[in-house]
């Protein structure tokens, strides 16, 4: 109080001269931080790389996924690329490739374990399914028979067989029921 009181009754002179000191610049302080402070810090970079993280994650799940071929359209691009080599193979390698491409896509198209079974066995179980239409059996029976005698009878063929038996499959996957 008594430094108020002075400064109240002092003169301009008697003031400047009692804040003459105060008015020098000090140089700064270092204040180290506490350690919590850094512990704090680190785990907010923590949590936000955590939080990015996460994000990243969230964001290519919602993103949309191209679905997987169907069987069809596995099928029918595995026979596009047999064709340029039906004349160029022995009938008995094509027959055994083309009915694999057949029996596969029976096998992923209607659930059935065609790949698994002899031609006689596969007929006798889609004789009594309901998914395939008489023709579709008629047109299976043919070229599995067909088949069958190429790969087990190894009967003489010409190219022409090789064209038939790929029309026949390519017919039965784009026009088979399901």
């Amino acid at each position: 109080m008594s430094v108020l009181l002075a400064a109240i009754i002092a003169t301009p002179e008697e003031v400047a001269d009692a804040l003459e000191g105060l008015r020098e610049n000090v140089p700064p302080v270092a204040v180290p931080w506490p350690a919590w402070m850094w512990w704090a810090i680190a785990g907010g970079v923590v949590i936000a790389a955590g939080l990015l993280v996460w994000l990243g994650i969230w964001l290519a799940r919602r993103a949309p996924k191209t679905p997987p071929p169907t069987p069809r359209e596995i099928a029918l691009r595995e026979i596009e690329a047999l064709r340029p080599r039906v004349n160029s193979m022995e009938p008995y390698a094509f027959s055994v490739v083309v009915s694999d491409i057949l029996r596969t896509y029976v096998s992923g198209h209607f659930g059935l374990h065609a790949t698994q079974q002899t031609s006689p066995e596969f007929l006798a179980s889609i004789s009594r399914s309901e998914l395939f239409t008489d023709s579709d059996r008629k047109l299976l029976a043919v070229f599995l028979e067909r088949c069958d005698l190429l790969k087990f009878a190894r009967a003489e063929a010409h190219a022409e067989e090789n064209t038939g038996l790929l029309r026949e499959a390519a017919a039965f996957i784009q026009g088979a029921a399901g």
